[in-house]
């Protein structure tokens, strides 16, 4: 690539490229290639000027190299990313605005009386239809107050009013249209697939880790238990319950049999199946959730809801005292000054582009949060559940030793025989056992029969038909009636304590023991101080891990309260009893056993790279790995709900003291429209703006 640079000071540069015109695809190509590389922190690329401003660190010369390799065609840019980049949705709106401002300058400006008198008819015709049409459905809406002061301001000759009431009223219009569409994107976007391997089935029956890129239309693929479901397609073999939350809405799982149709996105709760790929195309996912979330009334927050009724509700009373006022005054002006006020516009405008701003602003940080009413509910959260592993403690567990019992296998063939067994599966554990076998090189190829996991425990398996188990204590020792091999009573009794166990058996007798190191997260006292100093009354940590573990880190994290060695089923039933007892109840986990408790949380939050049901079951997902990101998004929630108390009383006191300078004779319809519609305006650009977060932006990040 030539480029030229134009501007630079110490760890910036501003460069221009060497070509004629620049499209919207190739910004986003530069855009999201340069962002992703390690030593720039901040990419803005100007379409129009074919400039691009970078800030970096490191050497200098190393970025000019990079810079100079780049070339569109052979950079490596994920397709779903350019599809759906936002980058022309923002230059249409803002052309859009400049248009309108510069036309009614224009107007104004250059346009004899009789001409802008036909114009302001012409544009009066829509308002006025609309208000007309909202009244004939037996309605008294916004649609009709806006009608009436437009239409009167016609009949009247003011022209400057009624032209002003509707610039004002389209610029609003233009915002409200951006800011819903461009928020809805974002957040469609976050809530894309990010699948990036799925097990694909060969010609003779056996499964192969492919990546996604290489499936294509009629491949065979297989999805286990607790797994996205990453194309559309026809059920082949296999029967399961699929979760479509995400793309429906719907809280209980469906059945899918051979036969049925499953969508790009859904989640394997139960089951396995395989499927027939009919489309890898991800745009079709995307369109669904942008659908889903543009009509799914219940994502709403209760202020959101409650402003948009309020609006329609004040109308009559708006009308009411218009009538009022003219009987009283018998004035015209005095009486159309109270009509060019109204306390609807500013909220049915500025609370949905508040909510949907903030929503933005969280996916800003890497936080996905699934429609307003969850916003609310983590500003008005009690109560916050915490899950241990991958959570509190990193998402990267690792082995720290394999010890065996088995005289016959060394550790690393029964490294080997885990990895096998732990691969089909989402879990943080299993990841840290299949990381490990690659790390020590050992390859493992298909070696087992079908694998059957159960939710909380462990794997169940043959292997060259023996039957094989590995999980939890209580999965291998207790229900399982696994033993200790004679003699190796004493090995067991020194396992090492500081770690987290994985037991694997292998007929009825312990095999290995795999030692779990599961650091804890740097910043999680700090952040569970963080929370309670926000006004979290209680922070509960509940575990499967043994009591032993979970009071090491409940003491260290400083958690209110801590359970041990718990089921699924007891997390959900905790969260059930704190919802009963009155509190807002906020549950965070990342694994396929975290699943009930997050679907009966009044919010659900999935963190870092968790099990995809997880994620796709919670409401609010973080994908960075810091807990601060927590703490952030509770002062977001509740720079929201002040936010919103303040355009209450923003829009209540103002637009009041406009309605009385206006019955007083003090201010003209036309200013008195003026000021309120560029009041509304000013609302809506301010509901706009970033949230205040106290002192979370000074905290470490990842």
């Amino acid at each position: 690539m030539k480029f030229a640079i134009k501007h630079e000071i110490k760890g910036r540069i501003r460069i221009h490229l060497a070509q004629k015109h620049m499209t919207y695809r190739q910004a986003d190509i530069l855009q999201y290639y340069l962002e992703d590389q390690a030593n720039i922190s901040k990419v803005t690329v100007y379409v129009k000027t074919q400039d691009v401003a970078v800030v970096y660190t490191g050497s200098r010369e190393e970025l000019i190299r990079m810079l100079s390799r780049f070339s569109y065609e052979t950079a490596q840019v994920s397709e779903s990313l350019l599809e759906n980049s936002g980058r022309e949705l923002n230059e249409e709106y803002k052309e859009k605005l400049i248009n309108s401002v510069l036309l009614r300058a224009m107007n104004k400006m250059f346009l004899p009386y009789p001409v802008r008198f036909a114009v302001t008819t012409l544009k009066s015709v829509k308002y006025i239809y609309h208000g007309v049409r909202t009244l004939m459905k037996g309605k008294l809406e916004v649609p009709v107050l806006d009608a009436t002061a437009i239409g009167v301001s016609m009949l009247r000759g003011d022209i400057n009013t009624a032209g002003s009431t509707m610039f004002l009223l389209g610029i609003g219009e233009i915002l409200e249209e951006w800011t819903h569409k461009k928020s809805v994107n974002d957040l469609a976007r976050s809530m894309s697939i990010h699948a990036e391997k799925v097990w694909t089935l060969t010609d003779d029956g056996q499964e192969v880790l492919l990546p996604v890129s290489s499936v294509k239309a009629g491949d065979l693929i297989r999805v286990h238990m607790g797994n996205v479901i990453p194309f559309d397609g026809d059920v082949q073999v296999g029967e399961a319950m699929v979760n479509q939350t995400s793309l429906t809405g719907e809280s209980q799982p469906v059945r899918k049999a051979e036969g049925s149709y499953v969508y790009a996105g859904t989640v394997l709760e139960e089951g396995e199946i395989t499927l027939k790929v009919r489309q890898v195309a991800g745009a079709s996912r995307y369109e669904k959730i942008v659908g889903m979330i543009e009509n799914s009334e219940k994502l709403k927050s209760s202020a959101e809801s409650n402003a948009e009724h309020l609006a329609d509700r004040l109308v009559p009373y708006t009308l009411a005292g218009t009538a009022v006022t003219y009987l009283l005054t018998r004035n015209v002006t005095k009486t159309l000054a109270v009509l060019m006020v109204d306390f609807s516009c500013a909220l049915k405008l500025a609370m949905p582009i508040s909510v949907l701003s903030a929503i933005r602003e969280a996916s800003t940080h890497s936080i996905t949060v699934k429609g307003g009413k969850y916003m609310e509910a983590m500003a008005d959260a009690t109560t916050i559940v915490f899950d241990k592993t991958g959570t509190l403690t990193k998402a990267k567990p690792v082995v720290s030793d394999v010890v065996s019992f088995d005289e016959d296998m060394s550790a690393d063939e029964l490294l080997r025989i885990a990895a096998c067994m732990e691969e089909h599966f989402p879990h943080s554990m299993a990841r840290a056992v299949v990381n490990a076998a690659k790390d020590r090189h050992l390859v493992h190829e298909e070696m087992h029969s079908k694998v059957e996991y159960i939710v909380a425990h462990g794997i169940s398996t043959t292997i060259e038909g023996k039957k094989a188990v590995i999980g939890s204590w209580h999965f291998v020792m207790e229900d399982e009636k696994c033993v200790i091999p004679e003699g190796m009573e004493d090995k067991f009794e020194h396992l090492p304590l500081e770690c987290s166990h994985l037991y694997l058996a292998i007929e009825g007798k312990l095999a290995a023991v795999i030692c779990i190191e599961d650091p804890l997260r740097e910043e999680a006292a700090d952040a569970v101080r963080e929370l309670k100093e926000a006004g979290i009354s209680k922070v509960v940590m509940m575990t499967g891990d043994s009591d032993r573990i979970a009071g090491a880190i409940a003491g260290t994290v400083g958690v209110d309260e801590y359970y041990s060695e718990v089921l699924p089923e007891d997390k959900a039933r905790f969260v059930e009893q704190e919802k009963q007892a009155g509190h807002k109840v906020i549950m965070i986990g990342d694994g396929i056993n975290d699943s009930p408790a997050l679907s009966e949380a009044d919010a659900g939050i999935a963190v870092s790279d968790g099990a995809a049901i997880a994620q796709e079951i919670a409401d609010i997902t973080i994908a960075a790995e810091s807990l601060w990101e927590l703490a952030r998004l509770r002062q977001l929630a509740m720079a929201l709900n002040s936010r919103i108390r303040n355009i209450y009383r923003f829009v209540l006191g103002f637009n009041g003291g406009l309605i009385a300078l206006g019955v007083a004779g003090l201010l003209p319809p036309s200013a008195s429209a003026t000021l309120h519609n560029l009041s509304t305006l000013g609302i809506s650009l301010h509901s706009m703006t970033s949230l205040p977060c106290n002192g979370i932006e000074t905290k470490p990040e990842k």
